[in-house]
């Protein structure tokens, strides 16, 4: 007779869940089991840690479309679980976490690992976080749980102590109080109010310098997008997440806006008259147009959203390509000066694009290394981000191919993902090859752990290709910036600098390539030997810590600020470099 074990693994199935990513324990040992029954239908990927397991489920729904699942046993692998969680909730994704807990005979005694997970999952989980008690149950819960999921693209959680993990399954009576439940689900077409798109046409086709912020929520809609920057000869800007949405190489692409983006972008929003936003809530609120510069239409399929980071006048609630769809047919077309000067902005965010790309030294320009890939990158290829400095120089300097997605924390920016969202990217697709972009402080806090599942699994890829550049700078880069740009201090160095490690070495001590970069013309002959390996590579890339984190158009106070910090600490060299971008910006304006 099989247990509420094998019907968990059962209900998954008929949810159509390929993998659950995890880590054993005694809590779930009934659920380890019942995997293992289902080994031809389910696959289990364990991580090496809880975290990892939960970034990996996010990054399943983030390259799939599809609810990511992960599994963890009670008290500390619970808790590991939260910040992947977190990830899914701040960037709206659908994941289900399938927890263990202690019997339900032990509730209440202060049993070994015994803690309140309820409590503990309120907030991360607070869509939906159920407690299994009765087989009964079972196919309700985990049917709401993948439901509300998808619904609200967020996490949920179901608790499973272990004694209800053994009860068997019976035929559930057709009574008072018994829920039949069945695992199905559909997205709605959300289509928002044609009065809306009415006013919404009148306010644009009345601008003269009109700006688009692009965000996720407009995946599906490029050639929306498209259509509408060519009809409004509007420049676009896009959020660090809606960065593989829009095609950069589009005239009247922009790049990223924000800290991390471009100085076109930065114009673009200082500049225009008229602002649409589609699909994005980007939190860099003093990156938009300043208050009362722009009238505003903003798209986006969650009402909790529009008006909720600008002075929006009018909203329209809907999916971003079908909205964009009622709208086209009512703007009209004309010629504008402004697409000329959007012309010029990008032309000039060019030019000190290519100053910056095109400085040598040693150690390594870390800009350059990122920058060089986009003449490499595979137009199959899937890729994954950490956080840290490197996400300047992805935002910056690496336009993606149209068909290549790229995934990051974003709105956590929790540190160590790029390795298990690459990992869970190449289970879902294991004939595209991976590039992971990392940094040092990101491989030692988790990164390493998961090199050794990478060097578990890469045999069983129909392509094995998997490509994890570091750049090794031995600083906490971005952090150390940081406190320069926004406190005025000097950097820290017992708490910036990142012990020493060989990246590579460690990467050829596991079965993989290790590569360490140390010269400018080396770099894209590394690319490409990496990319055409038979087995995934490392690339340790030597950089300089020294490349200014500096936000685009940044104020002369907050420049005296980070000048002021760097002469404090003898930083002789970071200044000229920090006067050479700034100096840049203002020759290429000029």
């Amino acid at each position: 007779m099989p247990n509420v074990a094998d019907g968990i693994v059962n209900r998954l199935l008929a949810w159509k869940v390929p993998r659950v990513f995890g880590y054993p324990g005694d809590g779930i040992n009934p659920i380890m089991a019942a995997l293992s029954r289902a080994t031809d239908r389910i696959e289990l990927v364990t991580a090496r840690h809880e975290e990892m397991a939960a970034f990996m489920a996010v990054g399943h729904a983030k390259y799939t479309g599809e609810v990511g699942v992960c599994l963890a046993t009670q008290g500390p692998g619970a808790v590991h679980l939260l910040n992947g969680l977190y990830d899914a909730k701040l960037d709206r994704k659908p994941v289900v976490a399938i927890v263990g807990q202690v019997a339900l005979t032990a509730r209440g005694s202060s049993y070994q690992q015994e803690i309140d997970l309820p409590t503990l999952f309120k907030d991360v989980c607070a869509q939906y976080s159920q407690t299994l008690s009765t087989p009964e149950q079972l196919e309700a819960v985990l049917d709401n749980a993948f439901r509300t999921a998808i619904a609200t693209s967020s996490p949920t959680c179901v608790i499973v102590p272990h004694d209800v993990q053994q009860h068997e399954m019976k035929n559930k009576p057709h009574s008072h109080g018994i829920v039949p439940s069945a695992p199905v689900v559909t997205v709605p077409r959300v289509v928002p109010a044609a009065a809306d798109v009415t006013r919404a046409a009148a306010l644009l086709n009345g601008g003269e310098r009109i700006a688009m912020l692009v965000g996720q929520g407009a995946r599906g809609a490029r050639a929306e997008i498209a259509e509408a920057a060519q009809l409004l000869s509007s420049g676009v800007t896009t959020s660090l997440l809606g960065k593989p949405v829009v095609d950069e190489t589009s005239p009247w692409s922009c790049g990223v806006m924000g800290h991390l983006g471009t100085t076109a972008a930065a114009d673009l929003m200082s500049e225009c008259d008229t602002l649409l936003i589609v699909g994005s809530n980007d939190p860099w609120t003093e990156f938009y147009p300043a208050p009362g510069q722009a009238r505003a239409v903003q798209i986006d399929i969650d009402a909790r959203n529009v008006g909720s980071k600008y002075d929006v006048e009018v909203p329209i609630v809907g999916d971003a390509a079908e909205s964009l769809r009622m709208l086209l047919p009512l703007l009209r077309h004309r010629e504008k000066q402004w697409s000329n000067d959007v012309a010029t902005m990008i032309e000039n965010w060019r030019a000190i694009s290519n100053d910056r790309l095109s400085r040598d030294r040693t150690p390594l320009n870390p800009q350059a290394v990122v920058g060089t890939l986009a003449s490499c990158i595979p137009r199959d290829a899937l890729v994954a981000v950490d956080v840290g400095s490197v996400v300047y120089w992805y935002a910056r300097f690496l336009p993606l191919p149209a068909e290549v997605p790229a995934h990051l924390s974003s709105t956590l920016a929790s540190m160590g993902s790029a390795m298990p969202y690459g990992l869970a990217a190449k289970f879902a697709h294991p004939h595209r090859p991976v590039v992971a972009l990392a940094g040092d402080g990101a491989m030692l806090m988790s990164g390493n752990s998961e090199l050794i599942t990478l060097a578990r699994h890469w045999r069983e890829w129909a392509d094995p290709r998997f490509v994890v550049l570091i750049l090794n700078n031995g600083d906490l880069a971005e952090v150390s910036w940081e406190q320069r740009e926004m406190e005025g201090d000097t950097r820290f160095s017992q708490s910036q600098e990142v012990p020493s490690f060989n990246f590579a070495e460690y990467a050829d001590l596991l079965g993989l390539g290790g590569i360490r970069l140390h010269k400018r013309e080396d770099t894209e002959s590394v690319w490409r030997t990496a990319l055409e390996a038979e087995r995934p590579v490392v690339i340790e890339a030597m950089v300089d810590p020294n490349t200014p984190l500096l936000p685009p158009r940044a104020s002369q106070d907050k420049a005296r600020t980070m000048r002021e910090a760097l002469r404090r600490e003898g930083a002789d060299y970071a200044v000229d470099e920090l006067d050479r971008q700034r100096s840049g910006e203002e020759e290429a304006e000029s």
